[in-house]
């Protein structure tokens, strides 16, 4: 690995490990984010704060902030460090130093990964995630169906960020685990329903 990709990697982890719902929330005197519903730092828990306009920032950022570590990287450092700031910014977002290594589950910045690496992906992805969400209602299984959708459409497309695509995808299904075992049960929350703390 070079000196390049390296930068490209820690720009990215550096970017991507802004906790922008914790942020937004403290700001707007919600307190702490983490200890509402599941304590997650992503959008979807911070719409348990009771602001609409929150979640969707937060949404916004958490995406948009792995494009910019793309567009930074393939900018500075040439289009072989894309893939580095990519990967900093999607790691950074799900294990941030400043966070104990507990963030966010990637589902928002996977789609900024693909906005600024295979485009064609990203649209497939935000149908299929927004579809899931306003017919089933259930923010985990919609991004965790949204993920997977990411190396199969990069598959259909010949692209050589499958591998890539792949370890993310894998990655977002890693943090939903405890999701997933709500969902076995019958028990995962659907977006608009109140929520234990607990949850």
């Amino acid at each position: 690995m070079t000196r390049e990709m390296l930068f490209a990697l820690a720009v990215g982890y550096l970017l991507g490990s802004i906790p922008f719902g914790l942020l937004l929330t403290r700001l707007a005197g919600k307190g702490d984010v983490r200890k509402i519903g599941s304590g997650n730092i992503g959008a979807t828990n911070v719409l348990r704060t009771g602001s609409k306009p929150l979640a969707a920032l937060t949404l916004i950022l958490d995406c948009l902030k792995a494009t910019l570590a793309i567009v930074l990287a393939r900018l500075l450092w040439g289009p072989e460090a894309q893939v580095f700031g990519a990967a900093g910014a999607f790691i950074g977002h799900l294990y941030p130093v400043w966070l104990g290594f507990r963030g966010g589950k990637g589902v928002a910045t996977l789609l900024g990964v693909l906005i600024g690496l295979l485009w064609p992906a990203a649209l497939v992805y935000a149908a299929v995630w927004v579809f899931l969400l306003l017919t089933l209602r259930i923010s985990s299984l919609a991004g965790m169906t949204a993920a997977i959708t990411a190396p199969i459409v990069a598959l259909a497309l010949h692209s050589n960020y499958v591998p890539l695509l792949l370890g993310f995808a894998v990655l977002v299904l890693w943090k939903h685990r405890e999701n997933i075992l709500r969902l076995r049960k019958g028990t995962e929350p659907r977006i608009g329903k109140k929520t234990s703390s607990t949850a």
